[in-house]
C-alpha cells in the first residue's frame, strides 16, 4: 500500500488546535515538530552527547514547527486529505484570535498539481443508499441502472460519496427530503448533498462553503447534472461568524438543513440552525467521529432538536433530527 506524507506548518500556539482538527478528520497518528525541542536539547547541560554535527544543527535550525501525518494513497486517504484541507481553511476564518502560523500543507509522494488527477485512479461508479448511483464525470456506466445518476467531479474539495460520512448523509436525505422541499447545505464542498437533494425531488437548494473554490466546483457539478441555475445558489463564506451571511439564510425556513463537516462545527451550528429550519423541519448532520457523537447529540437536544435516527459506519456517525419548534 502506498502512503502520502502530509506536513501542516503551524505555530507553537497552533499545535494543539491543528492537532485537534486532524484528529477530528479521522487521523489517529501524528508526529509533532516543535522548533523548541532541539534548542532545549542543545542548551541542556546534562545531555549525554558532547558533540553534535554541524549538519544536524543546520538541519534542525531550519526545522518548521508543524504536524506530520500519513494517509493512504487511495480514495479514503484522498477524502481525509480533502477534509483536512477544508478544515484548515475553516480554522483560518474562525480562530483569528490565535497565531496559527501559515497553515500551509505540504505533501510528499504526490505533487499538488497531480492530486486532482489521483482521484481518477480510485473513484469508480458506486451505488449509495437505495436510490442514488454516483458516477465520476470521467467514467461511463457499464450496466444499465434504475437508480438516479449523480455525476460528480470533486476537484480538490471534499465530497465524492465514497466516504462513510457522505454515504450516511445521502441515506438520510433519501428518507427525509420530500418532493418540492427547500434545502440548505452548510459546508457543501463539491455540492454532492445539495445536488443529491435536488435529484431526489427537492425544489431548491442553497449551498454555502468556507472554501471559495466551492462556487466554481458546485456550479460545474450542478451543470453536469442538468440542474438549472434557478434551482440552486452557492455562496462562499463562513456562516458561523459572517453576520451578512447569517442574515441571508435566517428566516427562510428550510425544510431540511444539511451539514457534513466535523463535530465541533456541528455543535457550534446547533444554536443557529433553528433560525434556518421550519418547525418540524429536519437537520441532517455528519462528519462526526464516534468519540464525539455524544457531544453532538447533547448539542442537538439542548437546542430543541429531537434525534430521530443515527447511522454509524466505520467509526463515523450521521444524525437525522427534527426541530421541535
Amino acid at each position: 500500500m502506498d502512503w502520502i506524507e502530509v506536513f501542516v506548518e503551524t505555530s507553537i500556539e497552533g499545535l494543539e488546535i491543528v492537532s485537534g482538527l486532524i484528529y477530528s478528520c479521522g487521523i489517529t497518528g501524528l508526529m509533532i515538530e516543535d522548533e523548541r525541542d532541539f534548542k532545549e536539547f542543545l542548551e541542556n547541560p546534562d545531555r549525554d552527547w558532547d558533540y553534535v554535527a554541524d549538519e544536524l544543527v543546520e538541519e534542525k535550525n531550519n526545522l518548521k514547527t508543524g504536524i506530520t501525518f500519513f494517509v493512504t494513497d487511495n480514495m479514503n486517504g484522498l477524502e481525509i486529505l480533502s477534509a483536512v484541507k477544508s478544515g484548515l481553511i475553516h480554522l483560518k476564518e474562525t480562530e483569528k484570535d490565535f497565531d496559527l502560523g501559515s497553515l500551509t500543507l505540504e505533501m510528499k509522494n504526490v505533487k499538488e498539481e497531480d492530486w486532482a488527477n489521483n482521484w481518477k485512479k480510485y473513484f469508480k461508479p458506486m451505488p449509495v443508499g437505495e436510490k442514488i448511483m454516483i458516477k465520476p464525470s470521467w467514467e461511463e456506466l457499464t450496466e444499465e441502472t434504475d437508480k438516479v445518476i449523480l455525476k460528480i467531479d470533486p476537484g480538490h474539495i471534499f465530497g465524492t460519496g465514497t466516504h462513510e460520512t457522505t454515504q450516511c448523509c445521502i441515506e438520510h436525505i433519501e428518507n427525509y427530503v420530500k418532493e418540492g422541499d427547500k434545502v440548505l447545505d452548510i459546508g457543501c464542498g463539491s455540492g454532492i448533498l445539495g445536488i443529491a437533494s435536488i435529484l431526489l425531488g427537492a425544489g431548491y437548494a442553497d449551498m454555502v462553503d468556507i472554501d471559495p473554490n466551492a462556487v466554481e466546483i458546485v456550479t460545474e457539478n450542478a451543470t453536469m447534472n442538468d440542474i438549472p441555475k434557478e434551482k440552486y445558489e452557492v455562496v462562499a463564506g463562513n456562516i458561523l461568524d459572517d453576520e451578512n451571511l447569517f442574515e441571508k439564510y435566517s428566516g427562510k425556513k428550510y425544510d431540511v438543513v444539511e451539514a457534513n463537516i466535523v463535530a465541533d462545527v456541528i455543535c457550534a451550528l446547533s444554536p443557529m440552525v433553528p433560525n434556518f429550519v421550519k418547525d418540524k423541519g429536519y437537520f441532517i448532520c455528519s462528519g462526526i467521529i464516534d468519540e464525539r457523537l455524544d457531544d453532538v447529540l447533547n448539542a442537538l437536544k439542548e437546542n430543541n432538536f429531537e434525534v430521530l435516527e443515527t447511522k454509524e459506519r466505520k467509526g463515523w456517525c450521521a444524525v437525522a433530527s427534527r426541530y421541535k419548534g
